[in-house]
Order: structure tokens, then C-alpha cells, then sequence
């Protein structure tokens, strides 16, 4: 299994519970916020973490922020600036996946369209397997079958900066793959999905998928700092943390100038803390798409702090980043670690961060 792959399952899992929350936070538990930067300083211990940046809003306010370990590997650098930008990885996901409820609320679409129907090319040039039992809702929850492409074995996601792939060159690359099982029949990730998601947005629109995020959430939301990647190399905007990433002889290589053609519409967008708040505070307070709208992209119950906060993950070389919400979308603490280890080893910095929101969020 590709790390990019691994790192999007856990993205996958986390972003939808972003969708379902329950218990609203009370005054009094915002009475109980814990220390951010003693969270973050904890969290930096963790092995293979290079830099950690937190920010925790209440209600649009920042209350807290901190950052710990450096910029740079070998303590060089300084810390990162707590309110610089970062990838968010598979939290990109949930943006796509709100564009495409809204044209569904729309009428532009609709959750039962079949991906033949929407998306033609793809069955004209026997591009997607099935492509005419495929619907939309199947691709939003992971339910088609289609295989990621990242399965190809064709792509280089850690050290291959430079290559242009389009979204349909990936999507040709997947067709080599075998499905993953029948339309419907139940979950597998594939980021091949929201490939074809961004693609279905282009052709309902006429405008690209960086374009409809920019109309329909960066500039509405006034996320100033967030940006979708569509040109490799694309880099980071402004000071910020570098990831690493350890090549076959096992030293870490820094990897800050990623290729964006495996991003876009499954894991491109950059943002901040403050920004990604903004985002999921509209979304769990409805002002984005109404409730039944929301439940179509999935409800799997959030897990932290007494079933309270849910976390909204995505990762690829060199960096994870979650972000928690509570019910009612009053409370975001945002965090971002960068790497120096493979992303399949970084499952203790992924608990390391769960442990630094309940910290934070559930002290007591």
C-alpha cells in the first residue's frame, strides 16, 4: 500500500466525522481549554516529528496558539510561526466534497447521477471500469470500487517534484488497477474518487476546481491564507515547517517542494489554523450545506473527548495535520506536525496529536 494511500485512508476516516458531530460545547467547558503551547511542546517530543504549530479558537477568537521543535531538521530554522501555512492533505476532501453538495443543492447535480452521465469522457475512453453503475454518492463515501491510482506503482509521491500528471492521467493510471469490488458494495478508499470529483465540478461549472473552492468557500469564508495547489513544484506560501522524507538509504531528504499533480481535488489545498477553523465552523453551523445534505458524505460518530470533538485528518511525505471540532463548530484547535520518518511509521505522532486536543479540549 502507497504511504499516500495510507496517509489518505486516515485523512478519509477523520474528514467525514467532521460531518456528524453531536453534544454541543458549554461555557463551562470552554472554562476547562487546557495550556496549547505546553500541548504542543508535548507533542513535539514525539519520534520523528521535526516542528508542531497549534492554534485553538472559541467562537472565531483565537485562544491559544503554540509551536515547538524547528523549521528546518537539526534544530536550524527556529520554530515554525504558529500562524504560518501548511498542507492539509486529505482534510482537502471535505472542501471538494462541500463544492459538489452544493451543486447538488443546486440542482446541477444530483446525488444518484451516474458517473457516465456526468463525466462522459470517462466511459468513451473506457476510462473508469463500470463508469454507467457508478453514482455520485458512491464516490463521495468511497463505495464505487474504483482502485486509487496511487495502487499503479506508476508514481513517485515522495521524490518525483517536477512531472506534470493531469487528473485524467491518474485517472488511466487506476483502470490498470483491479476494481476493488462491486459498485455500492461497501468502503475502500481511493483517492481516484475525489479525482473524478474534481473533474465532475469542472464539467458542471465550466470553471476550474481551484476556482469554484475560491467562489464558493476561500473568498465567502474570508480564508485569505488558503489556496489550492495545481502546478508542480508548488510551494508553501511564506515562512513555514519543512518535511523530510528518508530515501533508500534511509536519510531524510527534504521534500518541501511537492509535486501538486498528486493533490488537487484529494489532498491539494493549503491552508492555516486560523483559516481551516473558519471553514469547519461554517460547516458544522450549517452555513454551507443544509443538514441532510451534510449526512450525505457519510456519518461516522466522532471519538474524543466522551464523543464530543471529532478530528478531520490528512497527511502525505513529511507532514500529518488534524484539525478538531466540537458539535456545534464553537470550538477548532487546528495542529501540524512535519516529518523526518516514513508515513507508515507515524501512527504514535497520530496518537501523540489526539492526546495533545485532549489536552487541550478535555483537560479535566
Amino acid at each position: 500500500m502507497s504511504r499516500a494511500r495510507t496517509a489518505g485512508m486516515i485523512g478519509l476516516a477523520s474528514a467525514l466525522l467532521a460531518l456528524s458531530l453531536h453534544a454541543p460545547a458549554t461555557a463551562a467547558d470552554q472554562a476547562r481549554l487546557g495550556d496549547v503551547q505546553q500541548a504542543i511542546k508535548n507533542l513535539a517530543k514525539a519520534d520523528g516529528v521535526v516542528g508542531a504549530i497549534g492554534e485553538l479558537y472559541v467562537d472565531g477568537k483565537r485562544k491559544g496558539q503554540g509551536s515547538a521543535g524547528t523549521r528546518l531538521l537539526g534544530g536550524k530554522g527556529g520554530r515554525i510561526p504558529p500562524a504560518s501555512r501548511y498542507r492539509v492533505g486529505s482534510q482537502t476532501k471535505l472542501m471538494t466534497a462541500t463544492v459538489v453538495l452544493q451543486l447538488v443543492k443546486e440542482g446541477k447535480l444530483s446525488l444518484d447521477d451516474k458517473l457516465a452521465d456526468v463525466l462522459p469522457q470517462v466511459a468513451q475512453q473506457d476510462l473508469v471500469e463500470r463508469a454507467s453503475e457508478i453514482t455520485l454518492q458512491q464516490l463521495l463515501r468511497h463505495s464505487s470500487g474504483v482502485p486509487d491510482f496511487f495502487a499503479s506503482g506508476k508514481f513517485d509521491d515522495s521524490f518525483d517534484f517536477t512531472t506534470y500528471y493531469s487528473p485524467i492521467d491518474l485517472v488511466k493510471a487506476s483502470r490498470k488497477v483491479s476494481r476493488t469490488g462491486e459498485p455500492g458494495a461497501g468502503f475502500a478508499y481511493s483517492n481516484t474518487n475525489y479525482v473524478l470529483l474534481g473533474l465532475i465540478v469542472e464539467e458542471a461549472t465550466g470553471r476550474s476546481l481551484s476556482a469554484e473552492l475560491n467562489r464558493r468557500l476561500f473568498r465567502p469564508l474570508g480564508m485569505k491564507h488558503t489556496y489550492l495547489t495545481t502546478k508542480p513544484p508548488q510551494g508553501i506560501k511564506g515562512p513555514h515547517g519543512h518535511g523530510y522524507y528518508p530515501d533508500d538509504k534511509g536519510r531524510p531528504r527534504d521534500i518541501d517542494q511537492q509535486n501538486a499533480s498528486f493533490g488537487g481535488a484529494a489532498g491539494g489545498v493549503v491552508s492555516t489554523s486560523r483559516d481551516l477553523g473558519v471553514f469547519y465552523r461554517a460547516l458544522n453551523q450549517g452555513r454551507l450545506l443544509p443538514s441532510d445534505l451534510q449526512r450525505a458524505a457519510g456519518q461516522p460518530r466522532p471519538d474524543l473527548c466522551g464523543g464530543t470533538v471529532a478530528a478531520a485528518a490528512g497527511s502525505g511525505p513529511g507532514f500529518l495535520a488534524v484539525t478538531y471540532t466540537s458539535s456545534d463548530g464553537r470550538l477548532q484547535f487546528a495542529v501540524s506536525t512535519t516529518l523526518k520518518i516514513d508515513n507508515q511509521q507515524a501512527m504514535p505522532v497520530n496518537d501523540a496529536m489526539n492526546k495533545a486536543a485532549e489536552a487541550v479540549l478535555c483537560p479535566s
